[in-house]
């Protein structure tokens, strides 16, 4: 072994061959650096049976491809080796013998080496480490550039599943219960590189949830497409609506960081970045914010049409490798080019799409809108019953663009911007967001005490965060080591808390 392990250490010293994560690399080096000779026959009911031949009159041995029945020194009769080679032996063949080797192969010579190898902690060396030196010694080469070394999926209680146990999951009847889709999903996520996981039921429930959630969100897609054929492009007619240029700036977004996360191997941190885009960017918000263009005619339609389409398509070919049988299904259903998802091109980042304006544009009027469906919650308004919205802003544009969000998705009868106050009834409930503040009249919602107690908790809650602003930045300690930059968001953030205590306070003076 001593020959074989010489190659196999050299190429994980030296960085040809990575371990994910890195720590795994000390428990292989640990194995290889200490090896002993190993003995390659085992005495099992089954396997590769050793093809070494003995003649029972001269004990000449032959080691054969081809069964022989005969000596070939002798011609006595022979007798072939009764034990079988180690699993591991037949195993460490796997990379270049499966593609045709010892013969030079088309196929040997395009996939050999591989790119990357994922499997267990448990059998790095029975199979990692002898895959390696098996490659070494045969092809001359690594047989792949990166091992990826996931964890073990252990039982609700934290137990390995075993028979004894009988604490084991059949993934069939898992998969029967929730599909396979759901079942990948939830092993995909909520793990890291290298450590075991927990199987609860609870959360392969939720997995399929998410899988209904694209189900029928691309439903709705595609019972309101009415005119486009073929690929779906983002082209738009003039300029984009904000919650457009908003889309395509966060998918863009997307595709950066989840094609950054897979090539990292932090599949779990993609997995739950497309859960959340999914959930609650595309489905929660863009559809709803959408939903009012498709009683229009014309290029607004049409753009809405062509935006769901090429942002549900993109974000289904991110998915993919996670969720195959759904995301193939749907996208099949959709205006597309090629015969399937699994071979379609990747979504690529595109720097001409990137729009921080239309991002924070578009997060402040639903940060504004969230905040009036909870107050709107705290006081029980049912969701039936529509108010008036009077909106004090300097950001006048930015409203008006808006009004109609307000309308649909936060229960607005009508939206009202104004410079001041001065045109605003007196006796109103007051949602203080940042850019403006939102007035809804009192006779419209609310009775005035529960008004003053929800007002007077945000008071107290506003008052705690400029405290805690206030004593990090007299904090030597911190001012002297945080970076510039966090210590100047640190006061803005302290005069922002200030300027809405203020609108808090003139809110419940109101109310006096």
């Amino acid at each position: 072994m001593e020959p074989l392990a010489d190659k196999a250490i050299e190429v994980v010293k030296d960085g040809t061959i990575k371990f994910v994560p890195d720590r795994f690399s000390k428990t292989y080096l640990n194995w290889m650096e200490n090896v002993h000779d190993w003995c390659i026959s085992r005495q099992l009911w089954w396997g590769h049976r050793i093809p070494a031949f003995y003649c029972d009159g001269c004990g000449e041995v032959t080691v054969s491809k081809d069964d022989i029945t005969k000596c070939h020194k002798c011609g006595g009769k022979v007798t072939q080796d009764s034990d079988v080679l180690d699993t591991w032996f037949s195993s460490a063949l796997w990379p270049f013998s499966t593609l045709g080797w010892p013969d030079k192969t088309e196929d040997l010579e395009y996939f050999y080496p591989t790119s990357v190898l994922v499997t267990g902690y448990d059998i790095i060396f029975f199979w990692v480490a002898r895959m390696i030196f098996s490659g070494m010694e045969h092809m001359e080469k690594e047989p792949f550039k990166h091992v990826f070394i996931h964890g073990i999926v252990r039982d609700s209680q934290g137990r390995k599943m075993s028979k004894s146990l009988g604490n084991g999951i059949d993934p069939l009847e898992i998969i029967d219960m929730y599909g396979a889709d759901a079942l990948r999903f939830t092993l995909a996520t909520g793990n890291s590189p290298g450590n075991d996981m927990r199987f609860y039921t609870e959360r392969v429930e939720a997995s399929r949830n998410f899988a209904n959630k694209i189900w029928n969100a691309s439903r709705f897609v595609l019972m309101n497409l009415t005119d486009i054929d073929g690929a779906a492009s983002i082209g738009v007619i003039g300029e984009p609506p904000i919650e457009d240029a908003w889309i395509l700036h966060k998918h863009n977004e997307l595709v950066r960081e989840v094609t950054d996360n897979l090539e990292n191997f932090e599949i779990g941190i993609a997995v739950q970045k497309l859960y959340d885009f999914i959930w609650d960017d595309f489905c929660d918000w863009y559809i709803e914010l959408v939903k009012p263009r498709f009683f229009e005619e014309g290029a607004r339609n049409l753009s809405a049409q062509m935006m769901l389409v090429y942002v549900l398509s993109s974000t289904l070919k991110l998915l993919h490798p996670i969720m195959p049988f759904i995301t193939e299904e749907i996208w099949q259903s959709l205006p597309h080019e090629g015969e399937s998802i699994m071979v379609s091109e990747f979504p690529v980042f595109d720097e001409a799409l990137v729009n921080e304006q239309a991002k924070q544009k578009m997060e402040c009027l639903i940060g504004a809108i969230r905040e009036v469906r909870s107050v709107r919650s705290e006081m029980n308004v049912p969701p039936s019953k529509k108010a008036k919205l009077y909106i004090i802003t300097k950001e006048e544009k930015l409203f008006n663009e808006g009004s109609l969000f307000f309308q649909k998705l936060a229960g607005a009868s009508e939206v009202i911007i104004l410079a001041d106050k001065s045109g605003a009834p007196a006796n109103t409930v007051s949602v203080i967001v940042d850019k403006a503040e939102i007035l809804m009249p009192h006779d419209e919602l609310v009775d005035k005490e529960k008004e003053l107690e929800r007002l007077s908790k945000e008071k107290a809650n506003l008052e705690s965060e400029i405290k805690r602003v206030e004593g990090k930045l007299s904090n030597k300690g911190f001012v002297d080591k945080a970076p510039a930059k966090v210590i100047e968001e640190e006061r803005q953030k302290g005069e922002k808390y200030k300027e809405m205590l203020e609108k808090v306070l003139k809110s419940i003076e109101s109310l006096g």
